[in-house]
């Protein structure tokens, strides 16, 4: 909504990035673009500070934003960046073996290798590797600001926070930091759950309030599940909502369901965003992938929900329900966690029963990172960023099992030099 001023500085051969900043300022009046070629004005080019070709100067209202060698993607960011008044605050949960966002370490080990898993008969390791970095990085091209926050600490607060993520932790919460998630949510915070299989967090009461009960399972999915792990199902068929528009496959390794409360809670609405396919199941043996009748759910199982709660909605709620009932009473008004005056605020949650989608290993392949971003701009109310992913360079990579790699060792350095050998032999003795 605020005038971006763009000036970049191009060689000859920038041709089609001239025509993209042109495109840009077509399709809006609130975007103006001057072009300066530094061999030919350098006196514009010093003057603005810029040594090389390919520099970009954002200007808005004060603010101002140099980027480099810009694709379409980092240029969309950074009109957005720089017209952006206020930087959003994304915290991330510290202390219970969560992954760090300042790790930009993969994990120190390939995917798809014999044993390994993060789905069924997975180990809770906590290693140093096993990041969100990437997560961080695109957070941070969207102009977020992303802390770690531990509420261990006597002067620690989420005040600050306009989202807080609570990414897999390892090990339960204590009392006062469960309080202070609470308190933080009726002051109307906003909240993305991130909550891994057979992990009792000690969150399970606060999800609840919101009309989600986190399932003690695990989803196996063998109709759609992502490499060769069945506990790790794949989605490309989702509820229509913003956090979902235009998203391609996701996967989530290693997943529990949720589920609705018996009851629906007053003053909520809980939409399912991501289901697995109708051929899973919830297993509740961690070990191993087998289907108990009576115990176990059939799909389709939700794997991630959104749920908005509206205070004001409340009391019409409940009276429907006390009518529903026969009851009479009088019900009392929602106040926050300190049993002050005020009234419980609206506020925002995301829940998605697993956490190794949003790691460095997964987030950048299909639309895992697309999903993680999507869903925190909305929590963050910054549906305008929907949809915009950054770009993660990522290297391709085979990865390859023992038997695999023994295979192709055997098929290129010795099977296909013997059979080249013995043609070489067989024509040089019909020769002779």
């Amino acid at each position: 909504d605020k005038p971006v001023h763009i000036t970049f500085f191009h060689d000859p051969m920038m041709r089609e990035t001239v025509e993209l900043y042109r495109l840009m300022a077509s399709q809006s009046n609130r975007i103006t673009t001057e072009f300066y070629d530094p061999m030919l004005q350098p006196a514009q080019a010093r003057m603005r500070g810029v040594e090389f070709a390919g520099t970009s100067i954002l200007e808005s209202e004060g603010r101002r934003l140099v980027i480099y060698g810009p694709t379409e993607t980092e240029i969309a960011n950074s009109i957005l960046r720089v017209s952006q008044e206020a930087q959003q605050v994304a915290c991330f949960l510290d202390g219970h073996g969560e992954p760090d966002p300042f790790s930009l370490e993969s994990h120190d080990h390939m995917e798809g290798t014999a044993g390994h898993t993060h789905g069924l008969g997975a180990k809770i390791v906590v290693h140093e590797r096993h990041g969100m970095g990437k997560a961080r990085n695109g957070l941070e091209a969207l102009n977020y600001v992303v802390q770690k926050v531990s509420l261990t600490k006597a002067d620690a607060s989420l005040a600050r926070c306009t989202v807080l993520v609570v990414a897999g932790p390892k090990t339960g919460l204590l009392p006062m930091e469960i309080n202070a998630i609470d308190a933080y949510l009726r002051n109307g915070g906003n909240a993305f759950f991130m909550l891994d299989p057979f992990i009792r967090t000690g969150l399970e009461p606060v999800v609840r309030e919101y009309g989600v009960v986190l399932d003690d399972d695990i989803v196996i999915d063998e109709s759609s599940h992502f490499w060769t792990d069945v506990s790790a199902p794949a989605v490309t068929d989702y509820n229509r909502h913003e956090i979902t528009r235009d998203l391609p496959l996701t996967f989530f390794p290693g997943a529990r369901s949720l589920s609705p409360t018996p009851q629906r809670v007053p003053g909520t609405s809980v939409r399912p965003l991501v289901n697995s396919s109708k051929e899973s199941f919830g297993g509740g043996n961690p070990e191993r992938a087998e289907f108990k009748e009576g115990r176990d759910k059939t799909g389709p199982l939700t794997l991630m929900v959104v749920v908005n709660r509206r205070p004001e909605f409340v009391a019409p709620a409940e009276a429907v329900l006390r009518e529903l009932r026969g009851d009479q009473a009088k019900p009392e008004p929602m106040k926050d966690a300190s049993n002050s005056d005020t009234p419980m605020r609206a506020s925002r949650v995301v829940v998605v029963g697993d956490s190794d989608f949003a790691t460095n290993s997964f987030f950048h392949i299909m639309g895992n990172g697309k999903l993680f971003l999507n869903a925190l701009n909305y929590l963050a109310s910054q549906e305008n960023l929907i949809g915009i992913e950054p770009r993660t360079y990522d290297q391709p990579r085979v990865n390859l099992t023992n038997r695999q790699m023994k295979g192709t060792f055997f098929l290129s350095i010795v099977l296909i030099p013997a059979l080249l050998a013995l043609v070489g032999i067989a024509v040089w003795w019909k020769q002779r």
